[in-house]
């Protein structure tokens, strides 16, 4: 598990509700506005995913909340639900949220029994508040923000100390890190992210390899193409370690703070960067992955650590942070992300293969078992009656 600066970390138990089920739905008004963002990230994918969980229960009711908006958001990130838009635009909406109780939410959503805050801003309201917190990145690594994002994230970290009664997390490590950030480990819940449990067929596998030319071998990076994500670390890794034959699929949007191409280049040819692609395209191309490699410096969970586990790839990801919890106990192969040596260690033992590897698949396999999005909406949903 990943660690807290200041002395011992605090357990963070998962907590679950036992009571008596309640006699009506929940209706909840969730925060949806990262689905719009320029760069949406894993947050506004999960918060999609948990709402497509949520559709076909009869306990939870939920709609959507969000800024004023001339278009829908890209296709990935609609979500199945009716959706409640502000007169306001988002600047304008986050810098009152972050700083004052104007506006109401109340006043534009009526009738909700909870309202849940998923992607950092914390919403002015009365009712009973849950905040959903992926991570304290921003905390640890400032350097990797701006300064103005700096400021809101540390806001929106004392908003959700001031206002909310429940704080959701997607891993132990991030709520040990809350706690030791001011955050009463008494309101932390842990709530996992699920993963499609569905496998990429031959023909999938195929159609991807030849639509980004990947006929050869090769190792996966998924992630936005930011420094946290090490890819420099990675690229120097890989050019020691794997063969000329093998290439580097790299996956994301573009970012911040990150030149690619200057990234990238001392490989030639031997990188493909891939860009952002479909939720269809990226299951395939984990499942044609002979290994995937995610040495990021800091995670709150690390979903596609997850989702390469899912489709087979052996996963190479860093120890001493939320992916640790994913990987631990022969799951995947654990590795300094600031030492190129470990890195590119595992990615010459991943590539060699053999019963080592095979062991790691094995163990992957029962591990994603238990990551599904119905247990993530069951976990969601008794931290809102919780409330009630």
């Amino acid at each position: 598990m990943g660690g807290t600066p200041g002395g011992e970390e605090p357990h963070v138990e998962l907590t679950t509700q036992t009571g008596a089920p309640s006699h009506k739905a929940c209706r909840a008004g969730v925060v949806i506005e990262q689905c719009w963002h320029e760069v949406p990230g894993g947050t506004a994918g999960a918060i999609v995913d948990l709402l497509r969980a949520f559709v076909d229960r009869d306990d939870v009711s939920a709609i959507g909340i969000a800024a004023r908006h001339k278009n829908a958001p890209d296709p990935h990130y609609r979500v199945p639900i009716e959706v409640t838009h502000l007169p306001f635009p988002r600047q304008v909406l986050y810098q009152s949220w972050s700083r004052s109780s104007f506006p109401r939410l109340d006043s534009y959503a009526s009738n909700l029994d909870v309202v849940h805050a998923t992607g950092g801003i914390i919403p002015a309201t009365a009712r009973p508040l849950v905040v959903t917190q992926h991570d304290l990145a921003w905390l640890h690594h400032p350097g990797m923000f701006t300064p103005h994002g700096v400021r809101f994230f540390k806001r929106c970290l004392e908003r959700t100390i001031e206002r909310s009664q429940l704080v959701l997390v997607p891993s132990e490590a991030t709520g040990a890190d809350l706690a030791a950030n001011g955050v009463d480990a008494g309101r932390i819940r842990v709530v996992p992210w699920g993963v499609d449990q569905a496998r990429a067929s031959a023909e999938e596998v195929e159609r991807v390899r030849a639509r980004f030319d990947l006929q050869g071998r090769y190792v996966l990076s998924v992630g936005t193409l930011e420094p946290r994500k090490n890819l420099r670390r990675l690229i120097e890794a890989f050019s020691r370690a794997a063969p000329t034959d093998v290439s580097l699929a790299i996956v994301g949007p573009t970012g911040w703070q990150e030149d690619v191409a200057s990234v990238v280049a001392p490989l030639g040819d031997r990188a493909k960067t891939l860009g952002f692609v479909s939720r269809s395209d990226l299951v395939a191309l984990y499942g044609g992955a002979a290994a995937f490699a995610y040495p990021s410096l800091f995670e709150g969970f690390g979903l596609p650590v997850l989702e390469a586990m899912a489709q087979g790839a052996p996963v190479i990801t860093s120890a001493g942070t939320a992916t640790e919890e994913l990987a631990a106990d022969g799951a995947g192969l654990l590795v300094d992300p600031t030492d190129v040596g470990s890195i590119a260690n595992a990615i010459g033992d991943v590539l060699v293969g053999g019963a080592e590897v095979d062991a790691l698949t094995a163990v992957a396999d029962e591990r994603v078992a238990g990551f599904t999005w119905q247990r993530t909406a069951d976990l969601t949903v008794a931290a809102y009656n919780e409330l009630l």
